[in-house]
């Protein structure tokens, strides 16, 4: 059996809210292309990494420590990363009706959706690794696997994150163990190309 090329896709959000969930809050410093390896069998090589996130606008605090983090994962080379956007919707409580703005995050799974096709059609990948829970990638993980018979997707659920319909369409799936993720801190800190320290944010990695 050849080298099997490995182009992992990561839904950002799904994949914080489920360390939230689950609650991994000192494992948020997160190596990306570390997690990709710790899942990836002997054969296999990764190819890259796409990270799918929206930048967080309206708390400041929230917005440097995203920053901090996505500059790491640029500093360490291998990761290219998508935006998607914030939609702001106005939410009614049924039971008070009293109203407030909501953030959507928007185009995310249409992102993923996007790449991973254009990169099944530019061969790019004979695995793609979708890390994400989010029913919605179901039809596009279909597409490729119905029109590339020699490609294979495969599913790798966040803790705290399932998904049936992608268990189904995929060539096969697998939880993410806490372990696993804790196995995959970046280096603290990470020293960009410039010769910039960045230090994980507080609470991002374990005391001590």
């Amino acid at each position: 059996m050849g080298t099997e090329r490995v182009i992992t896709y990561i839904d950002g959000f799904n994949l914080y809210y489920g360390l939230r969930d689950a609650r991994l809050h000192s494992s948020r410093w997160l190596d990306l292309h570390g997690l990709s390896q710790e899942i990836l069998k002997a054969n296999q090589r990764l190819y890259l990494v796409r990270y799918f996130t929206t930048r967080v606008r309206r708390d400041p605090q929230t917005a440097r420590r995203q920053a901090t983090y996505i500059d790491a994962l640029l500093a360490q080379g291998n990761v290219k990363i998508d935006y998607g956007h914030f939609l702001s919707k106005r939410v009614t409580c049924r039971q008070c009706r009293q109203n407030w703005e909501q953030n959507e995050e928007k185009k995310t799974d249409v992102n993923i959706a996007v790449r991973l096709l254009e990169d099944a059609y530019d061969d790019l990948f004979d695995v793609a690794l979708v890390i994400s829970g989010d029913s919605d990638l179901a039809p596009p993980i279909e597409s490729v696997r119905r029109r590339f018979l020699k490609k294979r997707v495969v599913v790798a659920f966040p803790p705290k994150r399932q998904s049936q319909e992608l268990r189904r369409v995929a060539d096969a799936a697998i939880a993410i163990s806490p372990r696993t993720i804790r196995n995959s801190r970046l280096a603290d800190p990470v020293i960009t190309s410039r010769g910039v320290a960045l230090n994980a944010p507080k609470g991002w990695l374990p005391r001590g």
